[in-house]
C-alpha cells in the first residue's frame, strides 16, 4: 500500500486559485485537478459520508448535518457517533485487502466510534454544574493528554462562532487549521498511518461571512498600481450572479487564501519527506447568497407549526407540529406530520420566491436522497438564496439560545453565529462581562449572535450554477482522475486506489 494523507480543505474551489494559493498551484501543476459533482446536500456531513463511503444519502443514511428524529421528535444536529453512517467505510476496506492498513481521522465528522486507528475530533466537556469546558475527544484515549502537552489546547473558540477566523489577541485567524495541521504531524511522526485523513476549515467562515467573490491580492501589481481586476484571480471571469467584493473583504478572504495556501504547502513538503502521497479536497463550494428564505415562519402563518412558551421565550414544538422546516444550508427538510397536508405545503413551497424546487417521493429517489430521516418534502434553494430556521415572528419572543453559539440546541443551521450584533454597543466589553462571570461562578449567557439573517453572504448546499464553484479534488497521479469531474461517491474508489497503489 501507498501511504496516503488527504488534506480536505474545506470551502475550496477552482475559482478561489490564483496568486494568493501559489503552493496549491504547484501542486496542481505537478498533477491534475477534477472538479467533484457537489453531494447533494452539499454539506459537511453528507459528502464526506458519500466519500468515505462510495453511497449515497439513501444508503449510507446521513441526509445532511442534521434531521428530524420522528422516534424522538426532536431536531438534532452535529452529532458525532459514527454509528449513524451506514455501510463499510474505506478504512474497514482497505483493512480487509491489508490487514497491516491503518488509519488516522483528524477532525473529519462522525468521528467517535468510527473503527479508524486514531482519531482526534472537538468535544466540549459538560459537568453537572452547567459549565461548558472546550476540549476535544481523542482516540485512544491517551492521545488527549499527549498531543496537548506538545500542541496545547486546541484553540476551540476560533472553531466556531463569532470568533471563528478572526484574530485576536489570543489566536490567529489560522490558529484551528495550523493545530490541526500539526496535530497531522504530529500523527505522522508517532504513528506513520497508512491513510490520513486531515480537515482545515479556515476557508469556511469568512466565504460565509463576506461571500465568495475576491478583490485583487494586495500584494499584486494591478493593487499596488491602485487598479481592480474584473475577475476572479484565475482570469475567469465572474459570473453574473457574483460581483468583486468591496477592499476591504476582498481583502480578507484574499489574506484567507494565503494563510491557508502556506498551512497547505507547509504540510505538502513535510509528507513529501516522509514519502507520503498526497491528495488536496474540498468538500463543497461556497457561492454568493442575499436572500435568506425563512419558510418556518410561512407555515407558523398559516398555522401549520407549534411553538410553546417557556420563560417568555417562544420554542419549537415538532412533535406536535403538523408541518415545520428542519433548513441546512440552501436545503430544507420539510416534515409533514399530517399527510393531509402535503399538497398544499408543497404549492406553498413552490411560491415561495427563493425556492428553486421542490421534491417528493419520486425526485428523492432520483436525487439518491429517499432515505427516512429525509423531510417528506425537500426544498431546494435557487442560486443567491438560502434557508434560516427562524419561525418567531417578533425577536423579542425568539429562544435565548437564538441569540448564542449553540448548535445543538437550535432546529436548523445557522450561519449567523458567525456573527457579533452590531446592534450591541461596545458588544466586546460585553463578551469579557460574560466571561468574567463564568469564571466566577455565576451563571451567563454569551447573547451577543444578532438575528439578522441578511448579514450572510456566502453558502451551498445546492449544485452552483458555475462549475468552478464546485469542490475539487488535485491529485499528483492523474492517471487515477478518471475524468475531470468526478461523482462525489466516486472519490471513495479514487481515494482507495492512491492507497491501493493501482492505476499506476
Amino acid at each position: 500500500m501507498t501511504r496516503t494523507a488527504v488534506i480536505n480543505v474545506v470551502g475550496l474551489s477552482e475559482s478561489l486559485l490564483g496568486p494568493d494559493t501559489p503552493f496549491i498551484n504547484a501542486f496542481r501543476q505537478r498533477g491534475a485537478l477534477g472538479r467533484i459533482t457537489p453531494a447533494f446536500p452539499a454539506v459537511t456531513c453528507t459528502a464526506q459520508s458519500n466519500y468515505l463511503t462510495g453511497r449515497t444519502p439513501a444508503e449510507h443514511g446521513i441526509v445532511g448535518n442534521g434531521w428530524y428524529h420522528r422516534e424522538l421528535a426532536e431536531v438534532q444536529f452535529w452529532k458525532q457517533s459514527n454509528h449513524l453512517v451506514a455501510g463499510k467505510k474505506i478504512w474497514a476496506t482497505l483493512r480487509e485487502a491489508d490487514p497491516s492498513f491503518t488509519c488516522a481521522k483528524l477532525f473529519w465528522w462522525f468521528n467517535m466510534y468510527s473503527g479508524a486507528d486514531w482519531s482526534i475530533t472537538p468535544r466540549p466537556m459538560y459537568p453537572a454544574d452547567g459549565r461548558k469546558l472546550f476540549d476535544i475527544y481523542a482516540w485512544p484515549y491517551f492521545i488527549r493528554d499527549d498531543i496537548k502537552r506538545d500542541l496545547g489546547e486546541f484553540p476551540f473558540p476560533g472553531f466556531w462562532g463569532p470568533a471563528a477566523g478572526v484574530d485576536s489577541s489570543r489566536f490567529a485567524a489560522d490558529a484551528v487549521s495550523r493545530w490541526i495541521a500539526e496535530s497531522a504531524k504530529w500523527i505522522e511522526r508517532k504513528f506513520t498511518p497508512t491513510l490520513n485523513l486531515v480537515y482545515l476549515p479556515h476557508l469556511d467562515y469568512n466565504l460565509q461571512r463576506l461571500g465568495p467573490a475576491i478583490a485583487p491580492s494586495p500584494l499584486s501589481k494591478e493593487e499596488r498600481a491602485g487598479e481592480r481586476r474584473q475577475g476572479t484571480p484565475n482570469s475567469t471571469p465572474l459570473t453574473p450572479a457574483l460581483s468583486p467584493l468591496g477592499r476591504g473583504e476582498g481583502e480578507i478572504i484574499a489574506s484567507d487564501l494565503r494563510r491557508i495556501d502556506a498551512i497547505v504547502g507547509d504540510l505538502l513538503a513535510f509528507f513529501e519527506k516522509q514519502s507520503v502521497q498526497v491528495v488536496l479536497l474540498s468538500e463543497y463550494g461556497i457561492s454568493a447568497v442575499d436572500t435568506p428564505i425563512h419558510l418556518n415562519r410561512s407555515f407558523r402563518e398559516r398555522g401549520w407549526l407549534t411553538v410553546k412558551e417557556e420563560l417568555g421565550c417562544e420554542l419549537l414544538d415538532a412533535g406536535a407540529s403538523q408541518v415545520f422546516a428542519v433548513a441546512d444550508h440552501q436545503v430544507a427538510h420539510v416534515y409533514v406530520n399530517d399527510p393531509a397536508l402535503e399538497s398544499a405545503v408543497r404549492s406553498l413551497l413552490e411560491s415561495q420566491p427563493g425556492v428553486a424546487e421542490v421534491w417528493a417521493a419520486p425526485e428523492k429517489r432520483a436525487h439518491g436522497i429517499d432515505h427516512p430521516r429525509a423531510g417528506d418534502l425537500i426544498a431546494v434553494a435557487r442560486d443567491r438564496a438560502w434557508f434560516t430556521y427562524y419561525y418567531w415572528l417578533e425577536d423579542r419572543r425568539a429562544p435565548d439560545f437564538a441569540r448564542t453559539v449553540d448548535i445543538h440546541r437550535k432546529p436548523g443551521y445557522d450561519p449567523v453565529e458567525l456573527f457579533l450584533d452590531p446592534k450591541i454597543p461596545l458588544v466586546k466589553a460585553r463578551i469579557v462581562w460574560r466571561l468574567l462571570q463564568k469564571r466566577l461562578g455565576f451563571r451567563m449567557l454569551m447573547d451577543v449572535v444578532p438575528l439578522d439573517a441578511s448579514l450572510v453572504k456566502g453558502s451551498h448546499g445546492n449544485r452552483p450554477g458555475n462549475p468552478a464553484e464546485w469542490p475539487v479534488m488535485i491529485t499528483s497521479r492523474p492517471e487515477l482522475l478518471p475524468q475531470l469531474a468526478i461523482d462525489s461517491t466516486a472519490v471513495f474508489e479514487v481515494l482507495g486506489n492512491h492507497v491501493m497503489g493501482t492505476g499506476r
